[in-house]
């Protein structure tokens, strides 16, 4: 039986992970350990058959001694482009009193209002020249 990939960005996240892991000389069970998550899904997040949460991917940096915001953009969590939205995006993944779902609801609501207003731009730059 053949078992589906999430997304390309997670499977090269777990790429990234593996690497990471490997040379800060951890076995699979070390990290998991120190991450605070289990072997199995740490092994599906390093085959790119999981998508961790910001959470998990915060405790996988901890572990790890590498920046959370490099594996939000390796998840396709936080946009690596021109750093528009990067504050307000952090901002939300470190606030502590929101839950994973909070989060992420607040994440998705953000990057519908960017892209609206990005596909309302060419509109209004059209209406300027004519």
């Amino acid at each position: 039986m053949a078992k589906t990939k999430v997304g390309k960005t997670v499977e090269s996240l777990g790429e990234y992970l593996r690497e990471q892991r490997t040379g800060a000389q951890l076995s699979l069970r070390q990290l998991a350990e120190q991450a605070g998550v289990s072997n199995p899904y740490l092994s599906q997040i390093e085959r790119g058959l999981r998508r961790p949460s910001a959470e998990v991917l915060q405790q996988l940096a901890k572990a790890l001694r590498i920046s959370a915001e490099q594996l939000y953009v390796r998840a396709g969590i936080v946009s690596p482009d021109d750093g528009v939205g990067g504050s307000v995006e952090l901002s939300v993944l470190g606030d502590t009193q929101l839950t994973e779902r909070q989060k992420q609801s607040l994440l998705d609501v953000y990057q519908s209002f960017l892209a609206m207003n990005a596909a309302a731009e060419p509109a209004a730059a059209s209406d300027e020249t004519d």
